[in-house]
């Protein structure tokens, strides 16, 4: 898996877009390619279906020479609005947006209650604003607060649109 994706990666980048993801189903005779443009003009800059197809034919090519890629259908898209955000680069990318986070292992957080008690309480899933990255944390707008997120400690992160 990590050779494939290492394949599709710098074959995409060669071309001039980011591998976003990569996912394998249907007991591995499905691929599924999401890309974005490694330097977009500006937030309505995003890919097209011409860029879907170039990407598509090339890896299309590259997968036919590599002989030990057994799969049925490639499919290549946009990330879409909802885009995953894996690596620290895509945080960076992406501060001021609204993102939700899902983490591994949930935080502790004590809170103050109503009645001025204080009590832990486990968090596992945020949804605030991305404020940056700083020593391998996200720092992510909750209500007015920050909280330091460890990036390895992040199941899983997408972009959260207001419409």
């Amino acid at each position: 898996m990590q050779d494939l994706h290492t394949l599709i990666e710098k074959s995409v980048s060669q071309l001039g877009y980011e591998l976003v993801d990569l996912e394998i189903s249907n007991r591995g005779k499905l691929l599924r390619v999401f890309i974005d443009k490694l330097n977009p003009a500006d937030i309505k800059d995003s890919v097209n279906i011409d860029d879907c197809s170039l990407v598509s034919n090339q890896l299309g090519n590259l997968l036919a020479v590599e002989n030990d890629i057994d799969y049925d259908r490639l499919e290549v898209s946009s990330p879409g609005m909802d885009r995953v955000l894996k690596k620290e680069a895509d945080f960076i990318r992406f501060i001021g947006e609204r993102a939700t986070v899902k983490l591994r292992v949930p935080v502790i957080e004590l809170v103050v209650s109503a009645k001025g008690k204080e009590e832990k309480v486990t968090k596992k899933n945020f949804l605030g604003l991305i404020r940056g990255v700083e020593a391998d944390e996200l720092l992510l707008e909750c209500e007015g607060v920050i909280n330091k997120i460890t990036l390895a400690n992040i199941d899983k992160s997408r972009l959260s649109p207001v419409f």
